[in-house]
């Protein structure tokens, strides 16, 4: 795993130091660049209110908690706004690398002590470590896709943690591009951000209209795949070379009428069981795997 920038600063591990030993190790390792904030500091504040969810967010800010999620916006963030460290908490190198790297690039940072991270912390026993970074979408103009190509619909999903599993699986597949339409969701929502695990930062992500996204599907040739219960073809029977289109509907409403209207090739996942269909973001994980294999030549078409 990478872990932000090198730069040149020796680590040590803390796991036997005592609270105060491990607090004075990173403060002192900080002096004059990480100021003191308590419940009633504003930062605090915010944080509770992003978290929350309750609060206008014109900054489009996104906190995240977790090596793994604090990495990826680090590097493809565009830009880190807070950085929020519990000294108490930090106890590996590669978590001090990380601060390291975040103290560098922050706007703002600083500390706090284990009762007043617990109050801001989404996590139980959360590691010590916060971030909160500025999140938007990207526009058509500022994404490419090659010959070989696998973008990602999202029609009117309505449940921002579905939306944040498939933007995961996405990563997790090297698909090209997300495009949402009829957008039910805020992209930097808190169970969005959480359950992406940070993937919300390196996969691309674009918000259209359904013309929008129609007249840039058409324009670089995208095959269109609708995803649809009522399909004859199964998911694994399609041909997925090219550039494809996978569009996911709403669990509730599925698939917007208007992609019909689109020349398309309608795929199904076959249930062989009692119930007739998946969790949308459990569906898309399981065609992503399909199409994207194919797409890049790890499967046999």
């Amino acid at each position: 795993m990478r872990l932000g920038k090198e730069t040149g600063m020796e680590f040590k591990d803390l796991g036997n130091l005592s609270n105060e030993e491990k607090s004075s190790e990173i403060l002192s390792r900080y002096e004059g660049r990480i100021k003191a904030a308590g419940r009633k500091t504003p930062v605090i504040d915010k944080i509770q209110g992003l978290n929350s969810n309750t609060r206008p967010n014109p900054e489009k800010l996104a906190v995240l908690e977790g090596i793994w999620a604090i990495d990826l916006a680090l590097r493809y963030s565009t830009g880190m706004k807070y950085v929020i460290v519990c000294p108490e908490r930090i106890r590996t190198i590669e978590a001090q690398r990380l601060l390291d790297s975040c103290i560098n690039v922050s706007e703002e940072c600083y500390y706090v002590s284990e009762r007043v991270y617990d109050v801001i912390s989404e996590k139980e026993g959360g590691h010590g470590l916060m971030a909160v970074c500025y999140l938007r979408p990207k526009t058509f103009d500022e994404v490419y896709t090659g010959r070989e190509s696998v973008v990602m619909v999202l029609d009117g999903l309505e449940i921002p943690g579905n939306v944040g599993t498939i933007l995961r699986s996405c990563e997790a597949t090297a698909a090209d591009l997300v495009i949402i339409t009829n957008r039910k969701t805020r992209l930097n929502h808190p169970k969005l951000i959480r359950s992406s695990m940070g993937a919300v930062f390196k996969v691309p992500v674009v918000e259209a209209s359904y013309d929008e996204a129609f007249a840039w599907l058409v324009k670089n040739g995208y095959r269109v795949i609708l995803t649809d219960t009522a399909a004859e073809k199964a998911y694994y029977e399609a041909d997925y070379k090219g550039r494809i289109a996978i569009v996911m509907g709403s669990e509730k409403y599925g698939v917007s009428e208007g992609y019909y209207d689109l020349r398309h090739e309608g795929i199904m996942i076959p249930m062989l069981g009692e119930l007739d269909s998946l969790n949308v973001g459990v569906a898309a994980t399981i065609v992503l795997y399909e199409a994207s294999l194919k797409n890049k030549g790890y499967m046999k078409r």
